[in-house]
């Protein structure tokens, strides 16, 4: 079952082993219609971006204007409506998958961990990424060569314990931690 979420932040919990924690918010979601083999399209909010494919699916599933963003997601509802969070209460570990946090266009020592040159007698050589070994053979930049450019808000998954899960509030309690920035949305799936 897969599940739209907010990271909220991080956090430890308080015991004689302190365990570093990340909280998520489970997404007030919206089950619009069932697809075959266990998915569904699902409606939920995400920031205040509203056109007018969005205003006709609205139209189309008969929701109200707070859910802005659709998806498709497995599910474990049998019907439309609210979406069924029971699986989480017995769940053990989930995979998450959520966006790093951007750093823009960076060079190849923060990049790359390059380890530059001497700082001074006159080396001319300091942040630089130096030669990317080419000659007249093959007369390009190879692909995959480590070289300066945009750096982070690429996906990506981990596996995370379940601590613990509050009903109530949908808040979800992770072991360790989760990329992405507070407030970053992105998706969990229940592994076991």
């Amino acid at each position: 079952m897969e599940f739209v979420v907010e990271k909220i932040g991080m956090s430890r919990t308080i015991s004689t082993s302190s365990v570093a924690v990340t909280l998520l918010k489970i997404v007030d979601t919206k089950v619009c219609e069932l697809l075959d083999n266990g998915k569904a399209i699902v409606a939920y909010k995400q920031g205040k971006f509203v056109n007018k494919p969005i205003l006709g699916q609205q139209k189309k599933y008969n929701i109200t204007k707070e859910f802005n963003k659709f998806s498709t997601l497995l599910v474990n509802n049998k019907e439309a409506g609210n979406l069924d969070l029971s699986v989480l209460e017995n769940a053990k570990e989930v995979k998450v998958s959520l966006k790093t946090k951007g750093r823009g266009f960076s060079g190849v020592i923060k990049r790359w961990n390059f380890q530059g040159g001497p700082a001074a007698h006159g080396s001319r050589f300091h942040r630089a990424p130096g030669s990317i070994g080419n000659r007249e053979w093959p007369g390009r930049v190879q692909k995959g060569k480590k070289m300066s450019g945009h750096y982070g808000n690429e996906l990506v998954t981990t596996r995370n314990d379940i601590l613990s899960f509050d009903k109530d509030n949908s808040i979800l309690v992770l072991k360790g931690s989760v990329p992405g920035y507070n407030g970053a949305y992105g998706r969990i799936k229940v592994v076991k």
